[in-house]
């Protein structure tokens, strides 16, 4: 389907295009704000849209690096994982406040600002990592049910491909309901740690004292390494383009007042759901220091190996069966939100409709081919390499989704007063650089391993 944008001889300033339609057209602007009432009820009627960002925080993807962290090294690492997640809070933010000040998601922003070709291979870029990220989140739900139910990886991938059925069914019920899903599945996720927290009885003192950066982790290059893939599967290029549409499902005032209140709540409501991925990141680690690292077992690295010792360890089956229950939420939760930022990414950079359905069945064939083929092929082991896989493609692509962000919102052309003023401009600019040097680190020291 050809690109139908009409350029308009006065343009809105700043963008070389006005007047698009809108991604996720469905639901844009479909949720009401109450004009009156108190500052809570407003707030609770902007929550929702960070907690759809927040599972990509927590994703299969994740759990790796956190686990191999704390098995390693104990709790060093936390202090890296904090400085993630609030590095993460500042972009979050940013595409909230441009979905909202411009009406435009970031791939729609990215379209109307860069040429054609560019355009086309950002999109292409995008496209793969959300590829790549859905196929973590296949392959960790096909491991938990592997795990909890003895169901072939095979079969599991192929039976986690129809669950695009329940984004569908929810979407069309309405927005809330497809948000409800997500925040029940992330509550479901954090009780199981905080259950596995309290049985696996970390020294408080220590905890706390792994939130404060060590220079050891500079100097230990294998310490370093992980560091760094921690970082790099902590922030997710799709949750930038995903944040800056679904901001627009609710109904703010289009005021520059009624847009300053939209972007506070909006900051806010993401800010709170990715304290809880910080929350649910650091005790996979925790955890994984003080069952893994205190026991002598400094080399567990994957998903399976840490469920299988989880229950000896602690003194009880409940203990992997928890590992397991939420290693699925986390998977069934990411596959949920994926979905949604493949139909914002095809819309805002292509201007092509499709129907939901169709859509969604793309962007999940797209994933489930390749899984399908490597678990046929080579097993669980092809699976795991493939999930490593994944998060180097997630890194070499998030610089491409980070670097336009943070020029946009910071342009008075296209922002206008609600452009970034200059410490926030140095803030987030400096994120974007340190983004930039870690993933391309981590992908030179994965390349170099494997050959």
């Amino acid at each position: 389907m050809a690109d139908k944008t009409v350029v308009l001889k006065s343009p809105e300033k700043g963008w070389r295009r006005s007047g698009m339609e809108p991604s996720l057209a469905e639901s844009h602007r479909s949720l009401g704000i109450p004009r009156r009432g108190s500052w809570f009820r407003k707030l609770l009627a902007f929550m929702g849209p960070g907690y759809l960002v927040a599972v990509g925080y927590m994703d299969p993807g994740n759990w790796a690096t956190g686990i191999a962290g704390g098995s390693m090294f104990g709790y060093t690492l936390l202090s890296v994982v904090l400085l993630s997640n609030l590095m993460a809070m500042v972009l979050q933010a940013l595409a909230g406040k441009l979905g909202i000040v411009t009406g435009r998601d970031l791939a729609q922003a990215c379209r109307d600002h860069y040429s054609k070709p560019v355009s086309f291979v950002l999109w292409l870029l995008c496209e793969l990592a959300i590829a790549a990220c859905d196929l973590a989140e296949l392959i960790g739900t096909a491991i938990a049910l592997n795990l909890l139910f003895g169901i072939p990886m095979l079969w599991g991938v192929i039976l986690t491909a129809f669950d695009v059925l329940i984004v569908l069914l929810l979407q069309n019920k309405g927005f809330r309901y497809l948000e409800a899903l997500v925040i029940t599945l992330i509550g479901t996720i954090g009780l199981c740690f905080l259950i596995e927290l309290v049985w696996a009885q970390p020294v408080v003192s220590d905890v706390l004292g792994g939130f404060v950066p060590s220079a050891e982790i500079i100097q230990n290059p294998e310490m370093l390494y992980i560091a760094v893939g921690i970082l790099g599967a902590t922030v997710m290029p799709h949750n930038l383009y995903l944040h800056s549409s679904i901001v627009q499902t609710r109904s703010f005032d289009t005021s520059d007042a009624g847009k300053k209140e939209a972007i506070r709540f909006a900051a806010i409501d993401s800010s709170v759901a990715l304290f809880m991925a910080l929350f649910i990141n650091a005790a996979i680690l925790i955890v994984a220091g003080a069952v893994f690292h205190t026991s002598g077992h400094t080399d567990i690295a994957e998903i399976g190996d840490a469920y299988h010792l989880l229950s000896p360890l602690l003194g009880g089956a409940a203990a992997s069966i928890l590992f397991g229950v939420a290693l699925l939420a986390s998977g069934q939760n990411s596959t949920l939100t994926g979905t949604l930022a493949g139909q914002i990414v095809m819309e805002g950079f292509l201007n092509i409709r499709m129907p939901g359905w169709l859509r969604r069945l793309v962007t999940r064939l797209i994933a489930v081919i390749p899984a399908v083929i490597v678990t046929a092929v080579s097993g669980e082991q092809g699976a795991t390499d493939l999930l490593i896989l994944s998060q180097v493609i997630l890194s070499l692509q998030l610089s491409f989704a980070v670097i336009p962000l943070v020029k946009f919102t910071g342009d008075k052309a296209k922002m206008g007063r609600f452009a970034n003023r200059p410490w926030l401009k140095i803030l987030s600019w400096s994120i974007a650089f340190v983004i930039a040097v870690l993933n391309f680190y981590l992908l030179y020291q994965t390349v170099n391993n494997w050959f």
